[in-house]
């Protein structure tokens, strides 16, 4: 008979009363109530928590070190980073640029030479700002391999808040090398890496691992995937809400969210919803409608980051306001005039003058001229200069270096080259109608 319990004697039989059943029962209840609601993966102590955080998508060219910035500065609550493969950070020399606040990560491009040539200059691999973002950027690595993936990752760990691997990229740059999308088809693979990463990683930085992933062919294979994955002791899971051959135009795939949020949740990973988020408002409605614990914004803050901000805080801010604060964050970081011309034009809608205007700028003089932006010209020279724009190569263009002959290229082309190279005939001239040449103008 269970001590303190009230027992009452019949004839060669004892029974516990009703009072305590009542009690043991409701404490179980609560007992597993209480372990299903609180149980987590402990979060590293330099790590960071994604539950309930709305963050900026991992994206190519669109999450440089400025548009990071840029998305904090809006509201975001944690940035990822583009993917790094792993073999283009093995290798690579950490530098503080105290001109800058930064901290490079750079190399020597090799060009099949084993050693680097004199005076040649270093290529930029990675750049990220302590102060402005490190407490809360996500270093995202394509690999597909344990070992490179934990010797890169040793590279980096110290400066971020965290590691994802990329298991969900589609395009033949990640996939071609078994990275990306690839590893949803080997998941021995992906859980080995991860279970790497957390082994070694983990206890050293003391930073959590997370995933990426997108849909399989059937929420059976999902759910026998994401299971798998929530063992290896990642803090968090990214589902992108499409399977491997969908692309952005197709509508996102919310039938299976349900079902991978309560996996997440039972073992303690937080999950993050990816694919058609559009702004802080639907976010937190996704989180709310499917049990999930965040939500991650690609594409919609590509065109506009403030769609990070609450009503509350202003909302959508007009485009020029945007591209004003994008200009100037991307000087005072120095970032390459190539891509920050790439993200303006995601920026400036693309029925504006404006854009078409920007399409032939070659430098940050030369846009802040255009767009009116005179306060910022000083500025713009200066960075241009640190940049090596002269105004020499900012009005030269592309244009010129194309309308030079190039000789070896017109041998080799035979007649057909000499005649490629004379006028080009009109399309009168080459036999196609003016309506059809007015589709073809469109």
């Amino acid at each position: 008979m269970p001590p303190f319990s009230r027992a009452i004697r019949r004839p060669g039989l004892y029974y516990i009363a009703p009072t305590y059943l009542k009690c043991h029962v409701m404490q179980r209840s609560i007992s597993a109530i209480m372990t299903s609601v609180t149980k987590r993966v402990p979060i590293p102590p330099k790590g960071v928590d994604y539950r309930g955080k709305i963050v900026l998508a991992p994206m190519v060219r669109s999450g440089e070190l400025p548009s990071r910035l840029l998305a904090l500065h809006y509201g975001a609550d944690l940035v990822w980073g583009p993917e790094t493969v792993d073999r283009s950070l093995i290798g690579t020399t950490r530098k503080v640029n105290e001109a800058l606040n930064t901290i490079d990560f750079t190399r020597f491009p090799s060009n099949g030479a084993k050693t680097p040539q004199k005076d040649q200059k270093e290529s930029l691999i990675y750049r990220l700002h302590p102060e402005r973002e490190g407490s809360r950027l996500i270093f995202q690595i394509g690999t597909s391999d344990p070992e490179r993936a934990v010797q890169a990752a040793r590279i980096v760990a110290g400066d971020v808040a965290g590691i994802d691997v990329n298991a969900g990229c589609p395009k033949p740059f990640s996939t071609s090398g078994g990275m990306g999308a690839a590893l949803l088809q080997t998941p021995d693979i992906l859980a080995s890496i991860l279970e790497a990463l957390v082994k070694e990683i983990v206890p050293e930085f003391q930073i959590g691992i997370s995933v990426k992933i997108r849909l399989l062919e059937t929420p059976e294979l999902t759910e026998v995937l994401v299971r798998k994955l929530c063992a290896t002791g990642i803090t968090a899971l990214t589902i992108h809400c499409r399977t491997t051959p969908m692309r952005p135009r197709e509508r996102a795939i919310r039938e299976q969210l349900k079902m991978i949020a309560d996996i997440c949740r039972e073992t303690g990973v937080a999950c993050l919803i990816n694919g058609d988020v559009a702004n802080r408002a639907q976010a937190e409605q996704l989180i709310s409608e499917f049990g999930a614990d965040g939500a991650m914004i690609a594409t919609a803050a590509e065109s506009n980051p403030s769609c990070f901000r609450t009503g509350a805080d202003g909302g959508l801010a007009p485009w020029e306001e945007v591209v004003e604060q994008y200009i100037k964050t991307s000087m005072e970081v120095g970032n390459r005039w190539g891509n920050t011309k790439y993200l303006l034009a995601h920026l400036i809608p693309g029925k504006l003058q404006a854009l078409k205007n920007i399409t032939s700028t070659k430098s940050y003089h030369q846009v802040c001229q255009i767009l009116g932006l005179e306060h910022l010209e000083t500025q713009a020279k200066e960075v241009d200069e640190r940049l090596g724009i002269t105004p020499e190569t900012e009005y030269q263009g592309r244009k010129g270096k194309k309308g030079k002959n190039n000789n070896s290229a017109l041998a080799a082309g035979g007649n057909q080259g000499k005649a490629r190279h004379g006028q080009k005939k009109s399309l009168s001239k080459r036999g196609i109608p003016e309506q059809a040449a007015a589709v073809a103008n469109v």
